[in-house]
């Protein structure tokens, strides 16, 4: 047995300063060598403006961990039980100390979430950041973006009350429309014909356990995958000033963590202020006048009132399946890491975002009280009438919006794919906000006010 010295006796019994050095030293080695696992060593100066990234993907991350910190918090009182998630919601709120703020800054960081992670891939999108052998990293964001959506999804039927009872009711029965697979995998969901106790317990399963590994490992790679490819897009012509970036620690360390501490102040003070909802206890036999979906797929709810269920979700599919192949439409590297690819690109962007906000009001004010399809062509099928012809006459709209803004600002293609894109961020938004704020009992158009 090999005895030690004097020396590592003093330093076993006495914790010397030396000693809090050596291992504050060794800490900050650990935490430096973790954080480079994540970023490459060194980052462009310009990618470091926060008027070039806004801090989205940092924000996310750090709305992410906030989200899994809440949910374990909230695991130890939540029962996935139709006879108790209720109540066990309503000990949590008023009985838990801190339970009622818990479960608001979980449930603010959720929405939060879902809207970050869309303004992230906005972002990569208007400064061309898909590009350059980036378009897998491009995917697995567009991956990312759908998880969130169904992490939002699935922690809404929790609580089990009315708002959340009738918003799963309307979505699970929008999957049935889904050709060819709708029955099954709404069936599926809802582990039945309706929303019940198998439905709740498929819920907390995928929100729990599912979704959460899902959500790692996807955001793991992406995170690599950016490392991978040299860091975030800058443009081709600042190449010589990417080689003498900056070091990721301190610089983009520091901003990350002012960005995360913000985030954290900011949620905390407006939980204080909104609790998270909380209606009535589910009652399958009463539903609510207007049933309305999550405010996140109020968008796709308003075109079913425009057209037939499976021409609005063909339509949802392709818009879908267009922002995933984006990268092998607009392949051109001379406008990377540039807004808007050019000053043309601005402008086309400007056009996209007026067309967005007039013409879609227009159209649904039109539709609601003056087109009506059916009756005017009474002796056509309604699958052609109220569902073929609106998904082409919206199809056509967009293909008009691209030709559009190449004729009228003289735009390339990847300018004119701006233009077309910002139109349907912008229309989708708009949407949005009339299914929440302007639909009324039988969803009718009303005035919020």
């Amino acid at each position: 047995m090999k005895l030690l010295s004097l020396e590592s006796w003093k330093t076993r019994l006495l914790y010397t300063p030396q000693a809090r050095v050596d291992d504050r030293s060794r800490l900050l080695a650990r935490a430096n060598s973790l954080i480079l696992h994540v970023h490459p060593p060194r980052v462009p100066a310009a990618a470091l403006r926060i008027s070039y990234t806004w801090g989205l993907g940092g924000i996310s991350a750090a709305l992410a961990l906030i989200l899994g910190t809440t949910g374990v918090l909230l695991m130890f009182r939540y029962e996935a039980n139709i006879d108790r998630a209720y109540t066990s919601i309503l000990l949590l709120e008023t009985q838990m100390a801190f339970g009622s703020l818990i479960r608001a800054v979980h449930h603010w960081s959720a929405n939060l979430l879902v809207i970050t992670t869309l303004l992230h891939l906005v972002r990569v999108f208007l400064t061309a950041g898909f590009k350059q052998k980036r378009f897998t990293n491009w995917l697995i964001g567009v991956a990312l973006l759908l998880l969130m959506l169904a992490f939002n999804f699935t922690g809404y039927l929790l609580p089990w009350d009315q708002l959340a009872y009738w918003a799963v009711t309307v979505v699970t029965t929008m999957l049935g429309y889904i050709p060819f697979l709708g029955e099954a995998i709404s069936s599926f969901v809802r582990a039945g014909s309706e929303v019940s106790q198998g439905t709740l317990s498929n819920f907390y399963a995928l929100h729990v356990a599912v979704l959460p590994a899902l959500a790692v490992a996807a955001t793991t790679y992406h995170f690599w995958r950016v490392r991978k490819d040299g860091g975030i897009s800058q443009p081709v012509s600042q190449e010589e000033q990417q080689a003498e970036g900056l070091t990721t620690v301190p610089h983009l360390v520091r901003i990350e963590f002012a960005a995360a501490a913000a985030v954290i102040v900011g949620l905390v003070m407006w939980a204080m202020l909104a609790p998270a909802p909380l209606k009535d206890l589910a009652d399958p036999t009463h539903s609510p006048n207007p049933a309305k979906a999550a405010w996140y797929f109020l968008g796709l709810q308003e075109f079913l009132l425009h057209m037939d269920t499976l021409a609005a979700m063909t339509l949802a599919v392709i818009v879908l399946a267009a922002m995933a192949i984006l990268p092998l439409w607009d392949a051109r590297e001379e406008d990377v890491g540039l807004y808007f690819r050019s000053a043309v690109g601005r402008r086309a962007a400007l056009l996209g975002t007026l067309l967005g906000v007039d013409l879609v009001p227009l159209m649904v004010i039109a539709d609601e009280y003056w087109i009506d399809l059916p009756s005017m062509l009474p002796g056509w099928p309604v699958a052609i009438t109220n569902g073929l012809v609106p998904l082409l006459f919206t199809l056509a709209g967009l293909a008009a919006v691209y030709v559009g803004v190449r004729k009228r600002l003289k735009a390339n293609h990847s300018e004119a794919l701006v233009g077309l894109f910002t139109f349907v961020m912008v229309s989708l938004v708009v949407l949005t906000i009339i299914g929440v704020f302007f639909r009324g009992p039988n969803m009718a158009l009303v005035l919020p006010f």
